[in-house]
């Protein structure tokens, strides 16, 4: 069997932001995709923790990826049924299919959280969306893990 691949296009706000979430806090905050395909940024620091991240995505992208990856495999279960349907047809043992089974909803990803603002980091002079709280408690940068408590 080839290798199978999905793309799920993740949607960015007005501003061009696309929404992450640290999965160790669970903090939710924005980069812009450029910043986060760059290959001059080795890892991603949570603003909120600090801690550096495997991966940062939402659960609504798993979740809508794990619909997708289910409905496949069902269609592909149920083709080879369909083929030992036909092949048994008339026989001495026979198969049914049965009815094709109902697709998993594949819910829409949405940007998400409309309450961060926009923050300037001067130590990388790239700007990231996160809580207004954490402008006035001090945050990391999300490109140099550098604890920031003036930021404006």
């Amino acid at each position: 069997m080839s290798d199978i691949t999905f793309e799920i296009s993740v949607p960015s706000d007005n501003d061009g932001y696309c929404l992450l979430q640290c999965p160790t806090c669970g903090e939710f905050f924005k980069l812009e995709p450029s910043d986060y395909k760059d290959d001059g940024i080795l890892e991603i620091w949570c603003p909120s923790c600090g801690l550096v991240g495997e991966n940062y995505i939402t659960e609504d992208v798993l979740e809508l990826g794990m619909a997708i990856v289910q409905n496949y495999v069902t269609n592909l279960i149920y083709d080879e049924f369909q083929k030992l349907e036909r092949k048994f047809k008339g026989g001495f043992v026979t198969f049914k299919a049965g009815p094709k089974p109902r697709p998993k909803f594949e819910n829409p990803i949405r940007s998400g959280i409309e309450a961060l603002v926009i923050t300037q980091f001067p130590c990388c002079k790239r700007s990231v969306k996160i809580k207004p709280l954490l402008q006035i408690t001090g945050c990391c940068c999300p490109f140099c893990g550098v604890k920031n408590y003036e930021i404006k």
